[in-house]
């Protein structure tokens, strides 16, 4: 697995070994991999334990196993990096284990760091892994409870592609499960890229540049919020109608032409004043706990509201 990593990270890939594993250790393997140009042994020198104590707070993903990843992982979450930690089952004596000092020292680790609200991940080496993590109250949390936020449009000014970056380093802040894309292209691209990285939000927004209009309503439909940016200088702004109509909470500027009309604020979507991230962030943060649920049965209430927006009484 570790050489087709290597492969498909581009040789953008480490993997780092934490201690000197002798031949008794090793479950029968013999066989040599200290040739393999990914490997870094950390307990080799300062150096190599330096270079590993950076990668865990600059990789792009981490996947950490053991008590001896413990102080790697710690710093990474501290840093709130996207990580996953891999295990077998904890309680295999049952609840005698957690006086284990290794199972002691992550548990406590894990409640007393916060890492609940960091996106931390549990790789389960066990059928039974996950029933013990839920019974001591640990990574209860899956990949579905992650809310899709969608924003498309063209990156100009009065659009403010900026504010669902700043409003997406607020959430992450404050321990939110998002994921926003972002769509379209634009004299203010490279900018909004840049925002991001400076803001140490990547780990959760992704660029998709273009996509055919047809694509788009696809993927409005596996998002659950649309953000809509622009100021006054919005007309219309028919990406509401499209975003409303595939299912979408809409999440928009109240100085766009189309918001007061088509949002009854909290029942049709949600307002927020315009081209400014202080306003945007609470809503966000109030909503994104039910936003799946709520757009599920939004369409019903839209449907009607969109066709009287655009059909004359």
């Amino acid at each position: 697995m570790a050489d087709e990593l290597w492969n498909l990270t581009g040789h953008n890939y480490y993997f780092v070994e934490l201690a000197n594993l002798q031949a008794e250790h090793r479950k029968g393997d013999s066989y040599d991999y200290s040739d393999r140009p990914y490997l870094l042994r950390a307990w080799q020198s300062k150096k190599n334990y330096s270079k590993a104590m950076e990668l865990a707070q600059t990789a792009e993903c981490c996947v950490f196993s053991g008590v001896q990843a413990l102080p790697f992982q710690k710093i990474r979450m501290k840093r709130g990096l996207l990580s996953f930690d891999m295990s077998e089952r904890w309680l295999k004596r049952g609840v005698l284990n957690l006086f284990s000092p290794a199972i002691l020292k992550m548990f406590l680790a894990y409640h007393f760091g916060g890492w609940s609200r960091k996106p931390l991940y549990k790789l389960c080496c066990s059928a039974f892994a996950a029933a013990d993590q839920y019974k001591v109250g640990t990574y209860q949390v899956s990949t579905l409870n992650i809310t899709p936020l969608m924003w498309c449009s063209r990156y100009l000014m009065w659009k403010h592609p900026e504010l669902p970056i700043l409003m997406a380093e607020r959430l992450k802040r404050k321990g939110y499960r998002f994921r926003l894309d972002m769509y379209g292209s634009g004299e203010y691209e490279s900018r909004t890229k840049q925002l991001a990285k400076n803001l140490g939000v990547t780990d959760v927004v992704r660029f998709y540049g273009n996509m055919p209009n047809n694509e788009l309503m696809v993927k409005m439909r596996c998002h659950s919020i649309f953000l809509f940016t622009s100021d006054r200088n919005e007309g219309w702004g028919a990406v509401a109608n499209e975003s409303m109509s595939n299912g979408c909470v809409l999440v928009a500027s109240d100085g766009i032409g189309s918001s007061p009309y088509l949002i009854n604020d909290g029942q049709t979507g949600l307002l927020f004043t315009s081209n400014q991230v202080v306003s945007t962030a609470p809503i966000l943060q109030r909503w994104i706990p039910y936003a799946t649920k709520w757009s599920t049965c939004l369409p019903i209430h839209v449907n009607g509201k969109i066709s009287k927006a655009v059909l004359p009484p």
